[in-house]
């Protein structure tokens, strides 16, 4: 594994970070938080035209035919300036899912709208019982001669508000470690009703979607019948790689935030960071973020190169960048002191995001207990 990123993927970096800086400064974070989308179209449209959303993706569906290392540059980016965006569902989660499927019909079906932006998409696997594995997912389809039928309700589905297809997880069989299928269910259709959720991070939206008997085409399926967590299995280890590098970037600017002020904020004469106290937790704080973004991209380059370990680098990843950027938030927002607390202070923005990507997709504590799975300790 190369450790360092070549000059293609620092230019990748300027230019994310040049028009991040330029169209979503944390004024418009603010406002669009306050938007009904939850995004802004145009913005979305601009990330298209630069290639971010065909990054990942085989260039016969559309896409560049680069890897998840790319990707989790622009991410991390991404996750330093908070975007407001459906792209981490769409891109990262869908995308990412259907590229991994092996389902060379569905991937040249929907892949390729994916990219040029035409549909945005997301994942629906999340139920009452809060839990992201197999055994969490109760809601049954039924299959008829030519369709499948599907009842029931799915939670913190990411983007569901403005979601043109959805990849639900359902139930059909009574298999603890499978039995899931994956269908493809088009948001527009009869019966399918979204109701948006409270979310901590308002940069972030999620909703409650109801299926009330969704007739879904035969054709739908994604994978194999019945062998759909093993499908979905390897999306979310990509999934979880893309959120890993978007709380890098969130740690990384939460710490520039950090510094910056400690060196101009004065107490008995001197700057703040001229303290032990404050420049050792900076130094701790440093130390997380290169390890959470070591992590990152360590995993990412293992599922680019199929390395047989790569499962367990994603959930490494996620556990420790969870952890990480909920720390160096937290420890930030302190070591700024009373005006780390007013709401008008950008640190807020960064700590909730964190806090996001902490529970999306399993905790720490999930990934921990998939570690010593993995490892069969």
């Amino acid at each position: 594994m190369n450790v360092g990123l070549t000059d293609e993927q620092e230019l990748l970096r300027r230019q994310a970070r040049d028009f991040l800086d330029r169209e979503c400064p944390a004024a418009r974070v603010r406002q669009l938080m306050e938007d009904d989308l939850g995004h802004d179209p145009r913005m979305y449209a601009r990330m298209v035209e630069l290639g971010w959303t065909a990054i990942p993706f085989a260039e016969r569906h559309g896409g560049l035919g680069l890897g998840l290392v790319d990707l989790a540059v622009v991410l991390e980016e991404m996750g330093r300036h908070v975007v407001p965006s459906p792209f981490q569902s769409s891109v990262g989660l869908a995308g990412m899912t259907l590229a991994a499927s092996g389902d060379e019909a569905q991937a040249a079906r929907l892949l390729p709208s994916i990219c040029d932006g035409s549909q945005l998409a997301t994942v629906a696997l999340v139920e009452e019982s809060g839990r992201w594995d197999a055994g969490g997912v109760r809601m049954a389809a039924e299959r008829s001669s030519d369709a499948w039928l599907l009842h029931g309700e799915k939670l913190f589905v990411p983007d569901a508000q403005v979601a043109d297809r959805m990849i639900v997880a359902t139930r059909t069989a009574a298999d603890p470690a499978d039995g899931l299928t994956l269908l493809v269910v088009n948001t527009a259709a009869p019966g399918v009703t979204v109701r948006p959720l409270a979310s901590m991070d308002a940069t972030r939206r999620v909703a409650a979607v109801g299926f009330d008997a969704v007739e879904v085409p035969a054709d739908a399926v994604v994978g194999e019948p019945g062998r759909g967590w093993a499908t979905l299995r390897r999306g979310l280890d990509r999934a979880m790689v893309c959120i890993a590098a978007e709380l890098a970037g969130t740690a990384q600017r939460v710490l520039e935030m950090t510094v910056e002020y400690a060196r101009v904020r004065q107490q008995f004469g001197r700057p703040i960071g001229a303290y032990q106290a404050v420049s050792h937790r900076c130094a701790d704080m440093l130390v997380m973020v290169e390890s959470a973004r070591s992590l990152a991209y360590h995993a990412a380059w293992a599922l680019d190169n199929d390395v047989p370990e790569a499962p367990l680098a994603a959930a490494m990843a996620k556990a420790y960048a969870g952890d990480a950027a909920r720390s160096v938030a937290s420890n930030g927002l302190q070591l700024h002191g009373g005006i780390g607390f007013t709401w008008e202070h950008d640190i807020h923005l960064h700590l909730k995001r964190a806090k996001w990507g902490e529970a999306t997709l399993g905790d720490a504590t999930h990934h921990r207990e998939r570690v010593a799975q993995l490892l069969e300790l």
